[in-house]
């Protein structure tokens, strides 16, 4: 910053001289801002987005040819909301991308302060997440937690690529600016030979359906359940079981939600903008957008957002 002597400001002739003088040390005035700091209701820069399961498979099979594991972190397409100047996020606080690792590959093992988790869209038997020495399975439906700062990587031991859906909260990591990234230390991945079929971190798809089948409806034609009891701090997760033919609308609220299709088909309009969906797809609910649903065939949707947070800052807001 500048430096001035205070005693040029009761020179200041006139406001354009004064706005110089306040430039020219790193202040501004507040009353003279370019654009509000504040305002009566939430702005929706980010937007509703939808991306096809279809178009993401075939871009990692073609990636497969060219990109290893020893190249790249992660074999992975990032979902990234089509908001001018956005080249990562896929909402505000959260990120999602579609991975593939292929057969007999294994990802390397790192940790990070982000929270993550994964949703699986096509593995075979002897697929696995490897979190802090043992080996979680990866089954079609299946949704695996990696809290943060736990040691993780993956194995697929089977004769066939597997595919899934990523979901982090690195976006807020990086706005809050707390993120660290660590290597796992002497190999490329964990070695170990212990399977955990229970693993807490793991929401088998088989559980989940029996689960929603001994819940009542939240809406008509509506089933919630919100997975637990383990959890990741900044996210919560829900599974949405949506008969088909069913029609319904959510409140608009100040949460971010991200939304992945286990099974199933329908349609979304979110803020007027409608978007057909099938098994794999994902799409975005950005805050304080309108959105109803309706399902072709009985269908579960994966719903990933960042209420947790809001509640956390008494900034979670629904409509009446």
């Amino acid at each position: 910053m500048g430096s001035i002597n205070p005693a040029e400001f009761s020179k200041a002739q006139d406001m354009q001289q004064l706005y110089r003088l306040l430039e020219a040390v790193g202040i501004g005035p507040g009353w003279n801002k370019p654009e509000p700091s504040l305002w009566p209701a939430p702005k929706k820069n980010f937007q509703p987005a939808h991306w096809s399961y279809g178009i993401g498979r075939a871009a990692l099979e073609s990636a497969g040819k060219f990109v290893s594991t020893e190249l790249a972190e992660r074999r992975n397409l990032i979902l990234s909301n089509p908001v001018p100047g956005n080249t990562y996020g896929t909402a505000r606080t959260i990120v999602s991308a579609y991975q593939m690792v292929m057969p007999h590959e294994a990802a390397r093992s790192h940790r990070h302060t982000p929270n993550a988790l994964r949703l699986v869209v096509e593995a075979a038997p002897k697929t696995y997440t490897v979190v802090d020495g043992k080996k979680i399975p990866m089954l079609p439906g299946d949704v695996l937690l990696t809290p943060n700062w736990s040691w993780h990587g993956h194995n697929n031991e089977s004769d066939q690529c597997a595919y899934w859906i990523d979901f982090l909260d690195a976006p807020l990591v990086q706005l809050l600016e707390p993120m660290f990234l660590e290597g796992f230390p002497g190999s490329f991945v964990e070695k170990t030979d212990v399977v955990d079929q229970n693993s807490p971190f793991r929401f088998a798809f088989e559980d989940t359906r029996s689960r929603l089948e001994a819940l009542p409806d939240t809406q008509p034609g509506k089933r919630d359940l919100l997975l637990g009891p383990q959890s990741l701090d900044t996210l919560d997760l829900h599974v949405w079981r949506i008969e088909a033919g069913a029609s319904l609308a959510d409140k608009r609220s100040t949460a971010n939600s991200v939304f992945a299709v286990i099974e199933g088909e329908g349609t979304s309009v979110i803020n007027e903008q409608e978007f057909h969906w099938s098994r794999g797809d994902v799409f975005v609910v950005p805050g304080w957008n309108t959105h109803a649903y309706k399902a072709d065939s009985r269908s579960y949707l994966l719903r990933v957002t960042d209420e947790p947070v809001m509640k956390r800052f008494n900034w979670l807001r629904q409509e009446a």
